[in-house]
């Protein structure tokens, strides 16, 4: 933030001197910019910090003295802990503290999850972490829902990664049950706080689950769903992008463009695991192969008309993590198609010829679309 009002201080005096701002509007402008700054510093991250750091201290001491304490003491300790964690949350709430009550409602949930884990220990509760991740995956989204606490939402989003994470890992299928677990919590965060940073984080747990289907279905050689799911969020997100902004809309902006961001990046990242990273045991000799055997040439090509197409709707819809988006893919493209493809000199060569051309003509695009873009208003 700090960095962007020192530019935008630049930009307005440079304006003002031409002309296109008047002295009033610059102060102004200031003004709002440092309003809407106004309590986010050091201080709340320092907060948050703090309640996690007492949280893994807690669980610690309690880990160590568990054996020698009673267990109505050690039941005590709990509950006397997440009330005091919550009422102090109330009471910072109160006094007008909101960062620091959301530091409180963190450590509460934090210490809920190590009740849950140390009276599992305590009554030798059948080994699930999985069920146990749920348990307190709930008692987080509850806490954010009801005391619209967002340190408590993106813990709860957190932990709705890791629950999703621990059941793959043991059954290695799909985990179904996920998807309206991730639709309801992004439901209740939308009802409550509408805070676009969490919702953005819950969009790139769901696309880390969506990218993991691809390894689990089809003995994992499902990486085309995956490559369709990214590319249908990413046309829905272009094509009916000021639809969801005006139904979608949050305070910190439209959920258009971290949806395209999120579509894109599925889609190319199911690309990358049909050209490279199938993980399936087949190995092909020829360099000119992808890993699920077929032509690279084809795989690749799709892969830079997809970057070709993100770099466009970006730069055309203004979305600028989408255009670093696309430049990313195309250099790590470019870098894995060199590693894959070096063999004799003549490949190397071929190699370098058609990647200096490629990269010749999204220059030409993009300059073009530049030009397209800064023209003034009613210009050729």
């Amino acid at each position: 933030m700090l960095g962007y009002r020192r530019a935008l201080e630049a930009d307005l005096g440079r304006w003002a001197a031409a002309g296109h701002v008047t002295p009033a509007g610059r102060e102004a402008i200031l003004a709002e910019v440092a309003l809407r700054s106004r309590g986010l510093g050091v201080a709340p991250i320092l907060a948050v910090l703090g309640a996690t750091l007492l949280c893994f201290g807690v669980m610690l001491f309690v880990g160590a003295n568990w054996q020698d304490m009673p267990r109505i003491a050690r039941l005590g300790i709990l509950l006397a802990g997440l009330w005091a964690a919550y009422g102090s949350a109330g009471l910072l709430t109160a006094r007008g503290y909101p960062y620091f009550a959301n530091a409180a409602i963190l450590f509460a949930v934090g210490l809920f999850g190590a009740a849950i884990m140390l009276i599992g220990q305590m009554y030798n509760l059948g080994a699930d972490p999985a069920a146990g991740v749920l348990l307190w995956l709930s008692g987080a989204a509850a806490a954010g829902g009801l005391l619209r606490s967002n340190t408590a939402f993106v813990a709860a989003v957190l932990l709705a990664g890791t629950w999703t994470s621990l059941v793959t890992g043991d059954t290695q299928e799909p985990h179904w049950w996920f998807v309206p677990a991730w639709l309801a919590l992004f439901a209740l965060i939308w009802l409550t706080t509408r805070w676009r940073p969490v919702l953005h984080l819950a969009g790139i747990v769901g696309s880390l689950w969506i990218v993991m289907l691809g390894y689990v279905l089809r003995d994992g050689h499902a990486h085309e769903l995956v490559v369709g799911i990214g590319l249908a969020i990413l046309a829905a997100a272009a094509s009916a992008g000021p639809a969801i902004d005006n139904a979608m809309a949050t305070r910190e902006g439209a959920l258009s463009r971290p949806m395209a961001c999120h579509g894109f990046a599925i889609a190319v990242v199911g690309l990358f695991a049909l050209q490279f990273f199938d993980w399936t045991g087949t190995t092909y000799a020829q360099p000119w192969l992808a890993a699920n055997g077929m032509p690279l040439a084809l795989l690749a090509a799709a892969t830079l008309a997809l970057v070709l197409g993100g770099l466009w709707l970006g730069v055309q819809r203004h979305f600028p993590a989408l255009t670093w988006l696309a430049y990313i893919s195309f250099s790590v493209e470019i870098v894995a198609l060199y590693f894959k493809t070096l063999g004799t000199l003549l490949d190397t060569s071929l190699f370098f010829l058609s990647a200096g051309v490629l990269v010749c003509v999204l220059a030409a695009i993009a300059w073009r679309l530049h030009q397209r873009q800064s023209a003034p208003a009613g210009a050729a």
